[in-house]
Formats: C-alpha cells, sequence, structure tokens
C-alpha cells in the first residue's frame, strides 16, 4: 500500500518538462555517451575534445546547480567560437595542420548543438519587437529596447548575437527613414 503511495507521489512532485517543436535530447548524457564510444575505439582526439566540453559544463555548474540544457548548449557554443577563432589563428600564421586539427574538433561539436534560428524568423521576431517599441523612441535607445524585447521571448542560445544585430540596426535604420 506504501509503495504504491510513494510512488504517486514521486511521479507527481517531478518538475513539469517543457516540449518543443523538434526533440532534442539532451546535450550531457549526448556527451558523455560519445565519449564512451570514443574511449572504446581508442580515439584520443573524441574523447579529448568532447570531455573538455563536459569538464566546462561541469565547472560551471559548480557555481550555479540549477544549470539549465540552454546554459549547458550555450558552453558547447563557446567552445566552438574559440575554436573557430584559433583557426583563424592558425591560417593567417600558414599552421594549415594546426588549422585543421582544431576544424575537425569544431565539426566535431557541432553535431552536439542545435540549428540556429535562420535570419527570416529572426527578422519575424526583430519585427514584432520593434512594432512593439512606443511611437517616437529615441533611435539609438531603440536597439537595446529591441535587444530586450527579442531576448525575452528568443533563447540567446538560439540564435548569433552578430546576426541579431545587424538585423535589428537594419531594421532599426529602415524603420526611421521611413518615419
Amino acid at each position: 500500500m506504501f509503495s504504491l503511495l510513494r510512488s504517486s507521489l514521486r511521479t507527481s512532485t517531478r518538475p513539469c518538462r517543457t516540449y518543443t517543436t523538434a526533440a532534442v535530447e539532451p546535450i550531457r548524457p549526448r556527451l558523455m555517451a560519445e565519449i564512451k564510444t570514443a574511449m572504446k575505439a581508442r580515439d584520443t582526439k573524441t574523447s579529448t575534445t568532447l570531455r573538455s566540453v563536459l569538464s566546462e559544463i561541469n565547472t560551471l555548474e559548480k557555481t550555479n546547480p540549477s544549470l539549465s540544457e540552454s546554459d549547458m548548449v550555450g558552453v558547447a557554443r563557446k567552445a566552438v567560437q574559440r575554436r573557430l577563432e584559433a583557426v583563424a589563428k592558425f591560417n593567417e600564421a600558414n599552421r594549415s595542420d594546426l588549422a585543421e586539427n582544431e576544424q575537425q574538433e569544431v565539426d566535431l561539436l557541432q553535431r552536439f548543438l542545435p540549428a540556429l534560428l535562420s535570419t527570416a524568423d529572426i527578422d519575424t521576431h526583430l519585427k514584432a519587437a520593434l512594432a512593439a517599441l512606443p511611437a517616437g523612441s529615441d533611435p539609438r535607445k531603440a536597439l537595446g529596447l529591441v535587444f530586450k524585447e527579442f531576448y525575452a521571448k528568443v533563447d540567446k542560445n538560439q540564435v548569433d548575437a552578430n546576426v541579431v544585430k545587424e538585423r535589428a540596426q537594419e531594421l532599426i535604420k529602415a524603420a526611421s527613414n521611413s518615419a
């Protein structure tokens, strides 16, 4: 009798899960499974790369115990960005061997990242944020207000911040020219 009661309590106290349009497996279990596979295959490059990202996630989790999936994806995106910068620097220094290694790591890590929003989706959200601005607002302050409204609706790890900034500036410029 008590076991039935306990099991019903356990299921009712579980946190609610939010569902998105695309079912994406959480990044941590995927990383751990891929590390295990790489270790069995004695693929040190893959296991080292994935361990470094998992280590960064674990380190961040120590400071913030309630780390969300979005934050973990953000850590992986930052790791990809660092490696892309390294590729550019190695190419400048004519070190194609090192650039190739870093590019392989980028390709490996990008398999774990969800796709970014398209520019059309970004434009749609930015136009909605721009429409929500009060009439006659200062164009210099408009960018900050648009960002605030945009990021209230869209997760920052689903978009490239540079693309959002460029598109927002273009839309604000077009709106101020037409007004």
